[in-house]
């Protein structure tokens, strides 16, 4: 049987004639850029969050690099965040000439650790990028104090998180800032490139709205330079239709989770450790195993889809390497870059599409292919 990874297909057929309809309302008005639809998204994710603005922009990457921006990130100053998370994290920092500075990981959550960060503060530090990875929200109230103690600004990466919740509040909530990704594979995904910032502050909001539009205001007037960072009318339209599901989706996922739970329950597999004030939305659904490269390569040739997030984390990347750190500097990071994997937790999944999974890992160790 093959599974994939992730079917977008199934997700679609299910409102592909709601799709249709929002699509052909833009191509009626013909407002393309920042049409009407993009203020509507704008209010229901601000509404969703429970956060008093929202600014739409063309991608989870620009939102990183578009919040650091407005909070005036200069060459030189020093941002604090995860080594293990996806690249755009620290590759935002460093295109503003900005030094990340990475720290080491929880063993369990994957998220940063928070007992990390505090040594690694200089005078140059001006921010903290928390990544609430897989899912799952980081230890926030800890990352928060220390901000507060050392007046530094918290940007929550939470591109894989939208929904997620920390002793009942959601994700991109706590810091001045939160920034989404809507890539095609996330729980609320676009048919392309989108992303979204969420505050309470109204001076960041507007700036946010100003500098996503080449810093112009009023048009053609610029007292500052910003970029074309403006999320697409119809990716708008799109998203409206699909967040009145992404709840429903979310939960699916979670009890696609919970049957995998289940199935690996004393069983050589490590499955996600979920803190119990926690609520994933299992934007993936990651193990930790014993020779995982072998296994991944054997579930694909069995046409079980599955990735590494992430096979190298950022401090040893060699576009990095500038930065002086070396392999065993990060040693929980390293690790666990050695031994996840990622498997399909996609809502449609069917009961004998997750068994097929299951029986192909554990048939994996038991019949002698470890």
């Amino acid at each position: 049987m093959f599974v994939p990874l992730l079917d977008l297909k199934a997700q679609y057929n299910l409102i592909k004639d709601e799709i249709k309809e929002a699509i052909e309302r833009v191509f009626g008005h013909q407002r393309f850029i920042l049409g009407p639809e993009v203020k509507e998204l704008e209010e229901r994710i601000s509404n969703y969050c429970g956060t008093k603005y929202a600014t739409g922009v063309s991608s989870g990457t620009d939102a990183l690099l578009l919040a650091l921006m407005s909070i005036g990130i200069k060459p030189g100053d020093e941002i604090i965040t995860s080594t293990y998370t996806f690249f755009a994290t620290g590759g935002s920092i460093y295109r503003l000439g900005a030094i990340p500075v990475f720290v080491d990981i929880d063993k369990k959550t994957y998220n940063m650790d928070p007992s990390k960060i505090e040594e690694k503060i200089t005078g140059k530090t001006k921010a903290l990028i928390p990544v609430h990875l897989f899912g799952q929200m980081c230890q926030m109230d800890p990352i928060m104090e220390i901000a507060e103690k050392y007046e530094l600004k918290v940007i929550e990466d939470a591109a894989q998180s939208i929904g997620a919740l920390y002793y009942k509040r959601k994700a991109g909530t706590m810091g001045d800032m939160g920034c989404f990704s809507f890539f095609p594979s996330k729980n609320l995904g676009a048919c392309g490139d989108g992303g979204m910032i969420v505050t309470n502050d109204r001076e960041l909001s507007e700036r946010l709205e100003i500098l996503r539009n080449h810093g112009a205001n009023p048009r053609y007037y610029h007292s500052t330079v910003g970029g074309n960072f403006r999320l697409d009318t119809i990716q708008a339209a799109i998203l409206l239709v699909k967040l009145k599901y992404l709840d429903t989706w979310s939960e699916g996922r979670r009890k696609n989770a919970e049957f995998y739970n289940n199935r690996f329950t004393g069983t050589d597999v490590i499955t996600p450790y979920v803190e119990e004030y926690n609520y994933s939305i299992y934007n993936q659904y990651v193990i930790r195993v014993k020779d995982r490269d072998r296994l991944f390569k054997y579930l694909q040739s069995e046409g079980i889809g599955c990735e590494i997030y992430y096979p190298v984390p950022l401090h040893i990347q060699e576009c990095f390497s500038f930065l002086g750190y070396k392999k065993g500097d990060l040693q929980v990071a390293e690790q666990a870059a050695e031994e996840t994997l990622a498997i399909p937790v996609y809502t449609e999944l069917t009961d004998e599409q997750k068994d097929c999974v299951i029986d192909k890992i554990l048939n994996f160790y038991k019949g002698g292919l470890l």
